[in-house]
């Protein structure tokens, strides 16, 4: 699908996105990994998982279901660092987002 700024998102793709962002829970969970992932921009640290599922008053497992369904809307990459899960935010993701939800005023 091709937007009027000339970006190509393929439509499933987009909707898995949406999809992936439409629940309470896992969009907040997005905030937190994002917020973090803001906080260690320079050390490239990644977000500690068990850091923000202290703040999130859901339970383990649906947190690793909701970590997986933004994992497979390309929205953030996770990785084992010993007994810790790390996320990042896929900012190339987040940028092909940005660039075909903004609107064209040249029009």
């Amino acid at each position: 699908m091709w937007n009027n700024c000339g970006v190509c998102m393929d439509t499933k793709k987009m909707a898995k996105v949406f999809k992936a962002l439409s629940n309470p829970n896992r969009l907040e969970l997005y905030f937190q990994i994002v917020k973090k992932h803001e906080a260690s921009y320079e050390t490239d640290s990644g977000c500690l998982i068990c850091e923000i599922s202290k703040s999130l008053n859901i339970g383990a497992p649906t947190i690793s279901h909701h970590l997986k369904e933004l994992s497979n809307a390309d929205l953030i990459f996770t990785e084992r660092k010993g007994k810790y899960l790390v996320a990042r935010v896929n900012e190339e993701m987040v940028n092909e987002v940005n660039e075909l939800l903004k609107l064209n005023n040249e029009s």
